[in-house]
């Protein structure tokens, strides 16, 4: 939680990111279309993210249909755009202080699930402010969702960001409960709504593009130790893409470590039964009055 109102500096370094991934979303959001390849539009993204900011908070995700989140293509990944829900998710840090977003295009043919998404992504930022329960956030969403005859994901949520860490606390729940924690000047959160056709659950599937540095201890085989090496220089705790690494035999290691417990991996989460996600993502500040919109 905050130690209260962010210094002049810092918010200047969260509004810059923020501004850099409106920018960068809006780009890559128009080359999403059928024919074009998942790996372009990724590296497309993480490419002017490096151009304009300090380098992305994550690998760009591209989930497409029943995927909800961690989905982003491998190093020879082909997979072309069709007749899909496609959301795109995006971070970009400065100095490590980030900003994170999402947009939903809609190749399906089912726009109000992505109306759905940015509806209640709209009534969550009217809730924002300090004093207000994230369960109460939780419930302006849920009660957009549902009141579209839609379902949000349950076992998602949106969280608060730091420097240099992509996901903490507080978390901000896609349903209304009474456990959450009151919001305060100075949090740093990202909202984000997932709506599905579906009964309203992710778990986790078999692919897994997406690590993060667990912890740094001392390991023994070469090719992972430079990989591990690399890691910590260059990314410090944000999540990587495995294909981001130079070593010819990166994947190999990337796996070893995972293996390990030196890297956390991020399974791709897809809906239980299959069905459509759609998901909108402002990052923001706590204000006195409300709050200011990193992303918009």
């Amino acid at each position: 939680m905050s130690d209260g109102p962010l210094d002049e500096e810092t918010m200047e370094k969260y509004r810059e990111a923020g501004s850099v991934l409106r920018q960068v979303l809006d780009e890559a959001a128009e080359l999403v279309e059928p024919g074009a390849t998942h790996l372009e539009v990724a590296e497309f993204a993480e490419e002017q993210i490096y151009d304009r900011a300090d380098g992305p908070a994550f690998p760009a995700n591209i989930s497409v249909d029943e995927e909800a989140s961690h989905a982003s293509p491998g190093r020879d990944d082909d997979t072309e755009f069709g007749e899909e829900m496609v959301c795109l998710d995006c971070g970009v840090h400065i100095d490590g202080y980030i900003a994170d977003a999402a947009v939903t295009v809609d190749l399906s043919g089912n726009p109000e699930l992505v109306e759905a998404a940015e509806e209640a992504l709209d009534a969550a930022l009217d809730a924002v402010a300090p004093g207000v329960e994230t369960g109460e956030v939780g419930a302006a969403i849920e009660d957009v969702i549902r009141g579209y005859g839609y379902t949000p994901i349950l076992n998602l949520s949106g969280h608060g960001v730091a420097q240099w860490d992509a996901h903490t606390g507080p978390t901000i729940p896609n349903r209304g409960t009474d456990r959450g924690v009151e919001l305060e000047v100075g949090d740093v959160v990202a909202i984000e709504p997932f709506a599905t056709t579906g009964r309203g659950k992710v778990t986790e599937g078999s692919k897994e593009e997406i690590y993060s540095l667990e912890n740094d201890r001392s390991v023994r085989n070469r090719a992972a130790r430079q990989v591990l090496e690399q890691v910590t220089e260059k990314y410090r705790t944000l999540p990587f893409a495995a294909r981001w690494l130079e070593s010819g035999r990166a994947e190999m290691a990337v796996k070893r470590l995972s293996q390990q417990g030196v890297l956390h991996g991020y399974p791709v989460l897809k809906e239980d039964d299959g069905e459509l996600v759609a998901q909108a993502e402002h990052t923001v500040v706590v204000t006195e009055d409300g709050c200011e919109i990193l992303t918009a």
